[in-house]
C-alpha cells in the first residue's frame, strides 16, 4: 500500500492524516513527541526529529512505498521537505528559494521589497547588524525571530530603548541566531490560503483575520470571504509575482496580508505550505474543494480538479484557556460536533497537558470550523459552541514549572 510521509504530528498536520485515509494511503507521521496529538490519526509513527533529514533517511531507508513527503502547516519542516524528496526522487513543487522565503523573514521582505510590493521599513541580521538600523526606524516597533512561527519571541516595543531587551527575547525562539525590527504597521489583517499549479495561484480564498491583543499578536479567528473583491484580486496579483520569483510551482500557500489605512497591501509573511488553524477548511467550505486532499494529490505526483463552487461562507474560531493550570477535562464536545453548520472540531491538548491563556500558537485547545450560507448564521453557531465548550482545569502543584 502506497504511504505519504507527514512531517510534524502538531493539530495542523490531523486534517491530512484524514484526508490521506479518505485517498487510500497510509500515512507515516514523524515527530519527536510521541505523544503529538496528530498521531492518533496516522497509520504509522516515525520517532525521529522532522528537522533530522539523516535520520529521517535512515527510517525510510529499505522501502519502496514512500509516494510523497509534507509537512503541513508548519515551516520549520519545509527545508526537510524538500531534502527529503530530492533524495527519494519524490514529487515537490518547492524551489530552495520558496523554502526560504517560508523559514526567513529577513529574506522575503527583502523579496518583497525588490518586486516593488509594500511593507515596513526594517533591518534583520544578528544583533549586532540589527542594533545600528534601529534608530533610523520610526516607532512604535515590531520584533521577531526570523526564522520562527505561531508567535514565538515576538514583541512590541514603543519606544527604540525597548528593542534590545526585546531582540534578547526573540533570540531565545531563534536557531539561526538572527531577528528583524520592523515599523509596526496598523491596519486590517486578513490570511490568504491558495494552492498553486503551474506556477500560479489556481484557487484562493481570503479570510478576515482576528488576532489576540498586542504584544502577543496571536491568530483567534478567521472568517472566509474577506474583505472586497478587489482586495483578493489585488493579493492574488502580488501572491503570482511572488511565486515566480521564488520558483514556486506546485503545492499550497498560506499568507498573513495586512491592509493599510492609507489603502496599501501588504505580504507580511508567507508559507509555502498548507495553513493552520483549520484555514484551509474554510477555503474547502467556500469554494467546495476538498483542499487539503488537493495538497495530497500534488505531493504524490496528480494533478488535482480545481472548479470552485463560491457562494458559502465559512469561519474558525481558536480554542484557548482562559487560565493556566493542569487540563483536567473538555466538556461539551459532543454537543458541539452536533451542532447544524459544524464542520469539524479539532482538538489539541489532552487532559493531563500543562495549558496557558492564548500568548502562543501552541498554546491554543484546539478549534472549530463551521460554514452556514451567511456570515451571520455561522458567526451563531461559533457563539453556540463557546457557550457549550467546558474547560476543566487543576491547579499546577506548588512549585512545578511549566513545560
Amino acid at each position: 500500500m502506497s504511504t505519504l510521509l507527514v512531517l510534524g504530528g502538531a493539530d495542523g498536520a490531523i486534517s491530512t492524516l484524514r484526508a490521506a485515509a479518505r485517498l487510500g494511503l497510509r500515512a507515516a507521521c514523524a515527530d519527536m513527541r510521541a505523544d503529538a496529538p496528530a498521531l492518533r490519526h496516522a497509520s504509522e509513527f516515525l520517532h525521529v526529529s522532522t528537522r533530522d533529514v539523516p535520520g529521517l533517511l535512515a527510517a525510510l531507508s529499505g522501502r519502496s512505498d514512500i509516494v510523497g513527503v509534507l509537512s503541513p502547516a508548519s515551516d520549520v519542516n519545509l527545508p526537510s521537505q524538500l531534502a527529503v524528496a530530492r533524495r527519494l526522487g519524490l514529487p515537490c513543487g518547492l524551489s530552495d528559494d520558496a523554502v526560504r522565503a517560508s523559514v526567513d523573514k529577513g529574506f522575503f521582505r527583502d523579496l518583497c521589497d525588490g518586486l516593488g510590493l509594500p511593507g515596513p521599513r526594517h533591518a534583520h541580521g544578528p544583533p549586532d547588524e540589527v542594533a545600528p538600523a534601529v534608530p533610523g526606524l520610526r516607532p512604535p516597533l515590531i520584533v521577531k525571530p526570523v526564522d520562527s512561527s505561531g508567535g514565538r519571541g515576538i514583541s512590541g516595543c514603543a519606544a527604540a530603548a525597548e528593542v534590545a531587551a526585546a531582540v534578547e527575547a526573540a533570540l531565545r525562539w531563534s536557531a539561526a541566531g538572527r531577528v528583524i525590527v520592523e515599523e509596526y504597521l496598523a491596519g486590517d489583517h486578513y490570511t490568504a490560503e491558495a494552492v498553486v499549479d503551474g506556477g500560479r495561484v489556481a484557487l484562493m480564498g481570503l479570510a478576515e483575520r482576528v488576532l489576540t491583543p498586542p504584544p502577543h499578536f496571536v491568530t483567534a479567528g478567521h472568517a472566509m470571504p474577506g474583505g472586497e473583491p478587489g482586495l483578493a484580486a489585488e493579493v492574488r496579483r502580488m501572491l503570482d509575482l511572488v511565486c515566480a520569483a521564488l520558483d514556486y510551482r506546485h503545492g499550497c500557500l498560506n499568507a498573513d496580508v495586512l491592509v493599510t489605512p492609507d489603502g496599501d497591501v501588504v505580504l507580511i509573511e508567507v508559507g509555502t505550505r498548507l495553513g493552520g488553524n483549520g484555514v484551509p477548511e474554510l477555503l474547502g467550505l467556500v469554494t467546495g474543494i476538498d483542499v487539503v486532499e488537493a495538497q495530497i494529490r500534488m505531493a504524490i505526483g496528480e494533478r488535482p480538479r480545481l472548479a470552485p463552487r463560491p457562494g458559502a461562507h465559512a469561519a474558525v474560531r481558536v480554542l484557548g484557556s482562559r487560565r493556566e493550570g493542569r487540563l483536567a477535562g473538555l466538556g461539551g464536545t459532543r454537543e458541539i460536533r452536533a451542532l447544524p453548520g459544524v464542520a469539524d472540531l479539532v482538538l489539541s491538548a489532552a487532559p493531563g497537558d500543562h495549558v496557558e491563556p492564548l500568548s502562543r500558537a501552541g498554546a491554543k485547545l484546539g478549534y472549530v470550523v463551521a460554514g452556514g450560507p451567511d456570515r451571520a448564521s455561522v458567526r451563531a453557531v461559533l457563539d453556540q459552541a463557546d457557550r457549550l465548550l467546558r474547560v476543566e482545569l487543576a491547579d499546577l502543584p506548588a512549585g512545578e514549572p511549566p513545560p
